[in-house]
């Protein structure tokens, strides 16, 4: 049979949901992704994840049709029909990370990547074969290290740092993006001595003698600022295209890009014009760029500008979170309010009237309750789609708040199988009743979109799918406290990243699922994420991304 015939009639079964006529484009022709097993995001009949055997997509980069399972001869050569053989890969809707943050992804591959330190020793090792050769007195910048399951069991600290850096400044960045360490250099060239008080929203951890150890927390950080040169524009920009690439490689379609300054949305919006930015952008900026989102200011086809980010509170493994009662661990802490209640109510009031999205982060089971009383008391509701970045540790009392008001969970799959190494300590088991609730967030209604949070984490779709459905961490380990009945379904799996970002951006009109009308953002993988064993999710490997029915990213080698 020739495939114009199966394209015809195809496309006379969805001619009632196909789009309007395309727009002129430089190839003229349909291109159709077959020989493959193809995912539509939506459940069949059977109650079964739904297959097809093809997908039409027109040249103006929206699904015209998909074609059902049947057995046809696809190798016919016709000059209007650009065919894409996916050599029996596997193509799902674009996977689209819902927080990250992209400036940072990039900056981490260009910067000292920290990421896999095993000790305070190898820390100390890899800081020393740095500055080598670095002229006197320099500043040495890195990020990515944590130390749950160091054997040494705490932090870096800047006697650790003095012996092999001498004059040179070294700062470095916990991979939670709420904490840093200092060496006595930094410390001394900033300002910061054993008497500086802490900033407002901040801590500068102290020893038992009082000294201050080089560890500095949240608002903290901003006291060594100014000893790091501020990038200029093109720096940024090659940070942003770095990062946009290597997501692009990993299978990610999309990307809600969290806290981003106003500095950066030309520079987006330019390498979005030049083709450089191979990724469907979702950015959630500052609170001082609040004008860029109110006014939807540089954003392009690709690019869409409606959300401010706020902080409620830190993070849980440098003991930021805001909690209810103290921590287990550290009974002389709660953690840090990043935002005041009057704050909060203005910044909620403003966006209304704005029409502006917020994202509003929030970790310990203190801030999610003060997102909520703050909520129900302006008497906002489900249209506005707030989001609660991360919802780490919510009170059980509270977790069918979230649904009944209307608000998204934006939740990070890989934060609980690393967390839980240090979680059980921070907060004791009971409070862990709450944490990483994705089942019973779904369960109760919520509407999750789940993210990465990279360059915290590593970024990639498979871990976080691999996360979401085992809740294991990567050597199939779950220890007590793990609350195993909270991992979910594949098909759960899939939506958080497919339809709950599109929710969360308003595109669910154009994203999240393989239907006609809808834009051809397309993931495929070489094995298939919902049988495989849940081991193998971790080593499925990207072959292509595509995006508005274009290739922007191919497997070297060919494949598919």
């Amino acid at each position: 049979m020739r495939l114009a015939i199966l394209l015809t009639a195809a496309i006379a079964l969805t001619a009632c949901a196909a789009p309007a006529p395309a727009a002129p484009a430089e190839d003229p022709r349909v291109t159709v992704f077959t020989n493959g097993t193809i995912y539509t995001g939506l459940i069949d009949d059977t109650g079964a994840p739904q297959t097809v055997s093809g997908i039409v997509v027109n040249p103006d980069g929206r699904i015209l049709a998909t074609i059902p399972p049947m057995s046809a001869d696809w190798g016919d050569d016709d000059s209007e029909i650009h065919l894409v053989d996916l050599g029996g890969a596997f193509l799902y809707p674009g996977f689209t990370d819902a927080h990250a943050h992209l400036l940072g992804i990039g900056q981490r591959e260009l910067t000292l990547n920290l990421e896999g330190t095993a000790s305070v020793a190898e820390l100390v090792t890899r800081v020393e074969a740095e500055l080598d050769g670095k002229p006197e007195a320099s500043v040495l910048v890195g990020r990515g290290w944590i130390e749950t399951g160091w054997p040494e069991g705490r932090m870096p600290m800047a006697s650790d740092l003095d012996p092999v850096s001498g004059a040179h400044k070294v700062i470095l960045g916990r991979s939670d993006g709420h904490a840093l360490v200092a060496n006595s250099a930094a410390l001394a060239a900033a300002g910061i001595t054993d008497e500086t008080a802490d900033p407002a929203g901040g801590r500068i951890e102290r020893g038992g003698d009082g000294k201050a150890t080089g560890i500095l927390i949240d608002a903290a950080m901003g006291l060594v600022q100014p000893l790091m040169t501020e990038p200029d524009d093109a720096a940024i920009s090659h940070a942003l295209e770095t990062g946009a690439g290597l997501y692009a490689s990993r299978g990610w379609t999309g990307l809600h890009n969290m806290s981003v300054s106003a500095r950066e949305a030309p520079l987006m919006q330019a390498l979005a014009a030049e083709g450089r930015l191979p990724l469907r952008l979702y950015n959630a900026f500052d609170p001082d760029a609040f004008a860029v989102a109110e006014g939807r200011l540089h954003e392009t086809d690709t690019i869409t500008n409606r959300t401010v980010k706020l902080y409620m509170d830190g993070a849980l493994g440098s003991r930021g979170a805001q909690l209810i009662a103290p921590y287990s661990d550290r009974p002389d802490t709660s953690g840090l309010s990043l935002l005041d209640d009057e704050g909060l109510a203005a910044f909620m009031a403003r966006a209304q009237a704005a029409n502006v999205q917020l994202a509003i982060h929030a970790i310990g089971d203190l801030a999610n309750r003060r997102i909520l009383e703050a909520y129900e008391a302006g008497g906002y509701g489900a249209s506005l789609r707030w989001r609660i970045e991360h919802a780490q540790v919510i009170h059980v009392d509270d977790l069918a708040r979230v649904a009944s008001g209307g608000l998204i969970a934006s939740m990070q799959p890989s934060h609980a199988i690393g967390d839980l190494f240090f979680a059980p300590a921070r907060l004791g088991m009971d409070r862990l009743r709450g944490a990483y609730a994705w089942a019973t967030l779904l369960d109760l209604g919520t509407v999750i979109a789940g993210g990465s949070d990279a360059p915290v984490e590593v970024g990639s779709p498979n871990i976080e799918f691999y996360a979401a459905v085992a809740r294991k961490d990567l050597k199939g380990f779950s220890g007590e406290g793990w609350q195993p009945e909270e991992a979910i379904s594949r098909p759960r799996a899939l939506a958080l990243f497919t339809t709950g970002p599109a929710f969360a951006s308003f595109r669910e009109a154009d994203l999240g699922t393989i239907e006609p009308g809808k834009l051809a953002d397309f993931s495929v993988f070489d094995r298939d994420l919902m049988t495989v064993p849940e081991g193998d999710i971790l080593k499925a490997e990207p072959v292509m991304t595509v995006i508005g029915g274009k290739i922007v990213w191919r497997r070297e080698d060919g494949a598919p």
